[in-house]
């Protein structure tokens, strides 16, 4: 058993909870947000079962290499398997592998066997893949820590330090190992995974010649955080400044981002007419750790971005599909929404003065209808409040309670 592995209990649920169904489980989400911990925990969890016969393939690990083909893993498995015990086969960055979908398809038609396979690029479940493993999949999209997990993966108590340290290191469960104590450590760990995914999942596997551009073009993204964005306005920022690239390539760029689960495109939403808009998303990063990495610099200076990146990613958390709030004078930051449940979210750094205050709790004023309203902020000493229906709350108690 391995000691180092905790048990994130929402996902360890989730996964449960489609065992016996006939589902092929897949783990989706950026490279090293804890997908491997996932599989890792499980492993300890079920090891002990005498029932229990685990087939681990990891494809980040070397002793693993001379899996390249679905024929590599059929053999691998079909060694391993037993018909007298129930068989859970776990593969681990199975887009590594030509073919696996045959692989998977076949044994998930196996009696006594479950599939949990993991995967940091978006698209390998889509279109045509979709059709070869039968729509018999169930995704569990895995994110960084929260902020309840990041206290508990490092031992800490609910400060304004800890809730610091989230908001500048972000939520990679690795930095376990490296600790918070060491900045220069941490920025060496987190550029090492940013470097790690900009080469494997976006360079190599789109054959990107320009990296100067594709560096930039990022860079650019973390600098305008959670600002609305179209591909056009994108193209002739980047002209202006002496690199003549097209809208088209800059929408293909965004996509490579977004399959590898490095930024999250946020579409507009018409408040008043009900509606998606098609143009000017906002984007976010997976994760805020590597975002300030990318930014550099202090995060004092753009700090409402920070928050807003990561306000964003706990709502996706919560299971809310999440729009921006399109106005006809205006925005709001959020628009939320589940079954049978709608909230609109405001997010602000400090609301200091009345200017400020009617800015960020105008918008949500302006909006006619009954479904909750929030301004979310990290306003020094504030408490739940209403004002006029429209309810103040801290950052610290929305990472931790929700809404």
């Amino acid at each position: 058993m391995e000691k180092d592995v905790v048990t994130r209990e929402y996902y360890a649920k989730k996964l449960d909870a489609w065992f016996g169904k006939h589902q092929i489980i897949v783990l989706t989400g950026q490279r090293r947000v804890g997908k491997s911990f996932v599989l890792r925990d499980f492993i300890n969890r079920y090891g002990a079962d005498d029932n229990a016969n685990i087939i681990y393939v990891n494809k980040e690990k070397k002793e693993f290499d001379g899996i390249r083909t679905y024929s590599d893993l059929n053999e691998y498995i079909g060694s391993r398997f037993s018909a007298d015990r129930h068989n859970y086969i776990l593969v681990d960055e199975i887009q590594e592998i030509d073919g696996w979908e045959k692989t998977v398809r076949s044994y998930r038609l196996e009696d006594n066997t479950d599939i949990i396979i993991t995967g940091s690029n978006s698209t390998m479940l889509s279109g045509e893949l979709g059709t070869l493993i039968g729509g018999r999949y169930q995704e569990i999209f895995v994110q960084p820590l929260t902020y309840n997990e990041f206290l508990m993966f490092h031992k800490l108590e609910d400060t304004e330090e800890s809730l610091r340290k989230y908001l500048y290191y972000g939520g990679l469960p690795g930095l376990r190992q490296t600790g918070l104590d060491d900045e220069d450590l941490v920025t060496e760990y987190l550029s090492g995974v940013f470097n790690t995914i900009m080469l494997k999942d976006i360079i190599e596997r789109h054959s990107i010649r320009n990296i100067t551009f594709l560096n930039n073009l990022i860079r650019f993204f973390a600098d305008t955080t959670g600002k609305l964005n179209s591909v056009n306005n994108i193209s002739n920022y980047l002209k202006s400044r002496g690199q003549d690239v097209s809208a088209k390539t800059v929408s293909a760029y965004i996509n490579y981002f977004c399959e590898a689960y490095l930024l999250a495109s946020v579409r507009r939403y018409d408040v008043h007419g009900k509606k998606l808009l098609e143009s000017n998303d906002k984007l976010y990063f997976g994760d805020v750790g590597l975002r300030n990495i990318i930014a550099g610099g202090e995060r004092e200076s753009d700090m409402e971005k920070v928050i807003e990146n990561v306000v964003y990613q706990h709502l996706i958390h919560l299971g809310y599909k999440v729009s921006v709030g399109q106005l006809r004078a205006g925005e709001v930051d959020f628009v939320c929404t589940r079954t049978g449940d709608r909230r609109y979210v405001q997010v602000a750094y400090i609301i200091a003065d009345d200017s400020t205050r009617q800015r960020e709790f105008g918008s949500l004023e302006n909006i006619n209808d009954n479904y909750p309203k929030y301004v979310i902020s990290m306003t020094p000493l504030v408490r739940r409040s209403d004002s006029n229906g429209i309810i103040h709350l801290g950052l610290r108690e929305f990472l931790r309670n929700g809404f």
